[in-house]
């Protein structure tokens, strides 16, 4: 596990990353990886996906080990993934990390003048 990544995942969030790790075959991995926005410039939107993908290791809870690109993580310092489900479907919700805001949407987050942070596809 990377040492100093702070990347918090809510038992719930975690819940859902095993059930949807489990269904595509991936017992206990996820990946995420952040992609910038090609509709709004600066905004950078969190994709989850099933297994290790080349990623290391940044957060570990409940069963589920969640990988990330080298690349991303300083983007990642202070990020919390929360899930929410309810009777019309679900989806999971991010904090943004302290120098960012959060997109409307709640899966985005831009960084704030003076963040350092390398944005990285």
């Amino acid at each position: 596990m990377k040492k100093g990544i702070s990347l918090i995942i809510t038992s719930s969030a975690a819940a859902e990353l095993g059930r949807q790790a489990s269904f595509a075959g991936q017992p206990g991995a996820m990946h995420l990886d952040l992609l910038e926005d090609t509709c709004d410039e600066g905004w950078l939107h969190i994709r989850l996906q099933p297994g290790q993908n080349n990623g290391i290791p940044v957060a570990r809870t409940d069963g589920v080990t969640l990988y990330a690109p080298v690349e991303q993580l300083d983007l990642l310092k202070g990020l919390r993934l929360n899930y929410y489900g309810d009777l019309s479907g679900g989806g999971f919700l991010i904090s943004p990390p302290e120098g960012s805001e959060c997109c409307a949407c709640g899966a985005g987050f831009r960084l704030l003048a003076g963040r350092k942070g390398k944005k990285n596809n």
